[in-house]
């Protein structure tokens, strides 16, 4: 079986997105007999026009998937391209010894690609990075049955329908409602909402000199500190304690212990309190 060349839409919706369905919609589903064939030559002889011929006949099925997302707010045609991503996956990794059709092997991989699209763009801060969280953000936002936050019934509900705790349901449902804010303001905003922008309150302090001042003033009282407090032991301690904390080779504890004819407990125990010396004279 051969599908003649379609128009260059056909694998580009996002240029005309009409005609780009209206193409895919008329292009002939696929046999049992056809499809395993073509699977077969794709599988076995590594056949790319067997491959091209599967993804051509499919392309109908993900644009009715990604048209199950168009909620989010993102472009239909993304969508789409991302789900005939997915398609193209399946196809590639479809084995016709499964005894299954190619669409209901690649609804899995569509879905994955499309829902994978939207957790990258749909916020600039992302929503849901662990897989129990991506489950919950799509199964949130299906099972919500109105804008308004939901009851603590209905938290519970939805929490025993997707095997999570309600913490998590609320916590989800908070990233769900919440939005993505400029750091500056708007070019034409007032006085007041400008105000309320992070450039306002978030301020990096590293570059301003007071600060710069204070920073090298306490780093230079703590450097001094220490070489005070460091003086005031004996010199066995406080060779222990550059030895173990302040050389770029630092000594074990059995190094230690054969220097000085002791064991490696004792040197662990003198370690341990010239620490605690040390950390007194410093807090003094």
């Amino acid at each position: 079986m051969t599908t003649s060349l379609q128009p260059v839409y056909a694998l580009a919706p996002g240029a005309n997105l009409e005609a780009y369905v209206h193409t895919v919609n008329s292009i002939p589903l696929l046999s049992v007999e056809q499809e395993r064939e073509l699977a077969a030559s794709l599988y076995y002889q590594q056949d790319l026009e067997a491959a091209r011929q599967m993804v051509m006949a499919h392309l109908r099925f993900v644009v009715h998937i990604a048209r199950s997302y168009s909620g989010y707010g993102l472009a239909q045609a993304d969508l789409i391209q991302e789900g005939n991503v997915g398609l193209m996956k399946a196809v590639k990794r479809f084995n016709p010894e499964m005894g299954v059709r190619l669409v209901s092997f690649a609804v899995h991989w569509i879905r994955a690609e499309i829902h994978e699209f939207i957790l990258r763009n749909w916020r600039i801060v992302k929503v849901a990075t662990t897989k129990a969280q991506r489950k919950l953000f799509f199964n949130l936002r299906s099972q919500k049955k109105r804008l308004a936050w939901l009851n603590n019934d209905e938290v519970h509900a939805v929490a025993a329908s997707l095997g999570v705790e309600p913490h998590e349901v609320r916590e989800m449902e908070s990233r769900l409602t919440g939005q993505d804010m400029a750091f500056d303001p708007a070019a034409d905003a007032d006085d007041e909402s400008a105000f309320q922008s992070p450039a306002h309150y978030l301020e990096d302090h590293r570059y301003d000199p007071a600060r710069q001042l204070e920073d090298s003033d306490w780093s230079d009282s703590s450097t001094a500190n220490l070489h005070e407090a460091l003086e005031g032991l004996d010199e066995r301690s406080r060779d222990i304690l550059q030895q173990r904390w302040l050389a770029e080779e630092k000594a074990t504890l059995h190094e230690l212990a054969a220097k000085y004819n002791v064991s490696a407990e004792r040197i662990r125990q003198l370690e341990k309190n010239a620490m605690n010396k040390l950390k007194g004279s410093i807090a003094a």
